[in-house]
């Protein structure tokens, strides 16, 4: 690895490695090479499934948005071989900003949180006007169909589960195919943006870099915007959200707002389906805990995992349902 590391003009005669927070499904790694900081991002060990863990479609992503006005980290290199650490990995640079998981915010300002807010926004925006064809991802993904695609495709791995499936989301899963917005666009979404997955500058609070690209596909841009927004929806006793706090006088936008700035920036209009957007995002996120949860029962996890995964998966899909009107 020294060699390799050398290889790229990295001084190797001093090298220190730390594991970085956030990351946890690719584990990622700060290396210091003499006065240089490089991120290396690889697989897990052990036995994975085809399409999981797709650092390689991370780096081809990420490579392909180094031109546009999306800000990502420079990509250094893409490692296939095995031999070296025991899992493919890439190299990109290191980022010297802050990340925040608190999306209260609770360490700014009023003003701070709205710029913040704001910038999230200003970004969400900037990856959904790009030409994907353009920058050479046309081949990405499936274009058209996005969600009737999503919903057939987890709507079968909660009815393979053979754990209770919660009653929110079985309604959900029966709710959702008949009301399929007709609208069909396509672009370029990123598939887990929000606000600890960014890189802000510590000074201004510009976004220096979106990470972890690796739910990102062709698909819908209001899945991506509706998937930000059920934070506004959940309280912070559940799981990471802002739902019931007093956003005025935080500084923070209501849903609302934050919609209307989207529609704006793209010229979408983002309200006509939004009951559907929601729901569908909360149907997602309720369906890939209840998935952790059959793991948990199946042995792959603690059993306090299963029932506590289990337990936000109803409630989660509850807060969808109430959305729609439907308790």
């Amino acid at each position: 690895m020294r060699t390799y590391l050398g290889q790229l003009g990295l001084d190797t005669r001093s090298i220190e490695i730390e594991s970085l927070v956030g990351g946890q499904s690719n584990p990622t790694y700060k290396i210091r090479c003499g006065s240089d900081c490089v991120v290396l991002r690889k697989k897990p060990s052990g036995k994975l499934l085809p399409s999981a863990h797709a650092i390689e479609r991370e780096y081809r992503v990420m490579s392909a948005l180094a031109s546009t006005a999306v800000p990502v980290p420079k990509m250094l290199a893409l490692c296939e071989d095995e031999s070296l650490i025991g899992t493919p990995f890439y190299l990109m640079s290191y980022l010297a900003g802050q990340v925040f998981h608190d999306q209260s915010l609770p360490q700014m300002s009023s003003i701070e949180r709205g710029a913040i807010y704001d910038e999230m926004n200003r970004v969400l925006a900037a990856i959904h006007q790009l030409d994907y064809r353009q920058i050479g991802l046309e081949s990405f993904g499936k274009p058209g169909n996005y969600f009737a695609r999503q919903v057939s495709r987890w709507s079968k791995q909660v009815q393979e589960t053979t754990i209770p499936i919660p009653s929110a989301l079985a309604q959900l899963i029966e709710w959702l195919p008949h009301h399929i917005p007709s609208d069909d666009e396509t672009t370029l979404v990123h598939g887990d943006f929000r606000l600890d997955n960014l890189v802000f500058h510590p000074k201004d609070h510009t976004i220096m870099g979106v990470l972890d690209w690796e739910l990102s596909t062709l698909g819908h841009p209001l899945a991506d915007l509706s998937y930000q927004c059920m934070a506004w929806r959940i309280p912070p006793a559940l799981w990471r959200g802002i739902g019931g706090l007093d956003l005025q006088y935080l500084g923070i936008p209501s849903e609302e707002d934050y919609i209307k700035a989207y529609e704006v920036r793209t010229g979408r209009n983002a309200n006509a389906d939004w009951n559907f957007y929601m729901a569908y995002n909360f149907f997602r996120i309720a369906a890939i805990l209840h998935g952790v949860a059959q793991r948990a029962v199946d042995g792959n996890a603690s059993a306090q995992d299963a029932a506590e995964n289990g337990k936000k998966a109803g409630l989660l899909a509850e807060i969808g349902l109430q959305g729609l009107g439907i308790h």
